[in-house]
């Protein structure tokens, strides 16, 4: 029997992961990437406009933990890198297990149908339609913005994070009172780097809640370095993490913030080395949320009235998939369903690739998914039962979502760790599924 040929959407760290993982198991493939380039999200000024780096942007995740499990990221970076240091690490990996010659750039997808016979047809920007057997979707989740609706008009600047590069582009933020809506990290960074006093007049940031806000080091170690072992229940998990946070940064309160109503893992964190600092010293004054728009002034819902000249939304993204039929895969809130965060239940040959909020990384986390995946496709892996995958994703969301307020950003979290050791336990069940005479691959 052939080896089924496989279609990859996207040449971001998902896509050229996947690609090594199909490469390794001599499973043929084609992976199509729309930009010139490969890296995705973290190229500063993508070719293909859906970037959302911007020129000052550090990850948040330390090396430590992002760097791929069989290419050591460099000893020279620093413990947070640069987006260009970080590219220049994709670049080197993709050359290295050479990748490049397996990507079709400048060539998008526009449309992939699902045939009678399960196979995919891919239309390609080239005017193409080609078949393949499966189709790996890895076109990330951070490029469609979402921007909330509040009543009333602005006559200033609006723009989302999404477009934000520097404070001088696309906009000069210079002088002006800037409004900064969200307290995500891309809120945290952005509100960080205006605050300085050449730049914005004054900076305000809008937030829903409270939220607790992570620094960068603890005891001189970034904090994500050190792995929470196995055996630690979720409650004492809870209980040192809080313990933690508050015994390196104190209570949100102290820094005139609102307090969280919530515990800090009860939602995705906000990392800032910076951000708790400019509002000591008075250059951030953080508001209630957006009431009203009024023209040139912005009313806010504790009654507080601002003049604004800018409004940056760094207020999340919409996660979409505009190359397939949402009779197919359809998302509702953000929210899409999806066996080990891969598959949807009676779909046996798609795989959505790093659709997930893992902590603390997302960088290296469709590498482990690739693996799995790769083994299925050869053969060695056998699905569970439509039913089986149906009870194990209500099961994993009640325990992995269930306990976060309700968000957009809330769908799809994980602990990375811990998904890791799920996928090798369920990838050795489903060996021996497969040598029992399981449904081991797609036709």
């Amino acid at each position: 029997m052939a080896l089924p040929k496989s279609c990859i959407i996207g040449a971001g760290c998902s896509g050229f992961t996947t690609a090594k993982a199909l490469k390794e198991r001599g499973l043929p493939f084609d992976c199509y990437e729309m930009s010139s380039v490969i890296g995705g999200n973290w190229v500063y000024k993508n070719p293909n406009g859906l970037s959302s780096c911007y020129q000052s942007l550090h990850i948040d995740t330390s090396k430590y933990r992002l760097q791929f499990t069989d290419f050591p990221i460099s000893e020279d970076f620093p413990d947070y890198p640069h987006h260009s240091q970080l590219l220049a690490y994709f670049n080197a990996y993709v050359d290295h297990f050479s990748l490049r010659e397996h990507i079709h750039l400048n060539t998008k997808v526009e449309r992939a149908s699902r045939a009678e016979d399960g196979k995919w047809q891919v239309t390609l920007s080239t005017g193409e339609t080609k078949t393949y057997d499966a189709l790996f979707v890895c076109n990330g989740h951070h490029w469609d913005a979402y921007t909330p609706n509040f009543p009333g008009h602005f006559d200033g600047i609006e723009m989302h994070a999404h477009n934000y590069l520097t404070p001088f582009e696309p906009n000069d933020l210079r002088g002006k009172n800037v409004l900064v809506v969200g307290m995500g990290n891309s809120a945290m960074d952005i509100a960080s780097e205006l605050s300085q006093r050449p730049i914005a007049k004054k900076l305000f940031v809008a937030a829903r809640r409270g939220v607790w806000i992570l620094p960068k080091y603890i005891n001189g170690q970034p904090p994500d370095k050190g792995v929470a072992p196995a055996w630690m229940p979720d409650w004492l998990m809870r209980r040192v993490m809080k313990s933690m946070i508050v015994k390196a940064v104190g209570h949100m309160k102290d820094y005139g913030l609102p307090e969280p109503a919530h515990h800090p893992a009860d939602a995705h964190p906000s990392v800032s080395g910076e951000f708790l600092t400019r509002v000591g010293c008075g250059d951030i004054t953080v508001l209630k949320n957006i009431k009203e728009k009024r023209s040139k002034t912005i009313l806010f819902e504790d009654g507080r009235e601002e003049a604004i000249d800018a409004i940056i939304y760094a207020t999340g993204y919409n996660v979409s998939f505009p190359f397939l039929d949402d009779t197919l895969i359809k998302v509702e809130n953000n929210h899409l369903p999806l066996f080990k965060r891969i598959m949807k239940p009676g779909i046996d040959n798609l795989f959505i690739m790093g659709l997930a909020q893992p902590l603390p990384t997302l960088v290296n986390f469709a590498e482990r998914q690739a693996r799995w995946m790769a083994d299925y496709l050869a053969g060695g892996y056998a699905l569970p039962s439509k039913e089986e995958m149906e009870k194990t994703i209500a099961q994993d969301e009640g325990r992995d979502i269930g306990h976060y307020y309700s968000s957009r950003r809330h769908t799809m979290q994980v602990n990375f760790d811990r998904y890791c050791r799920e996928i090798e336990a369920e990838w050795a069940k489903g060996k021996k599924r497969a040598k029992a005479g399981g449904t081991a691959r797609a036709a």
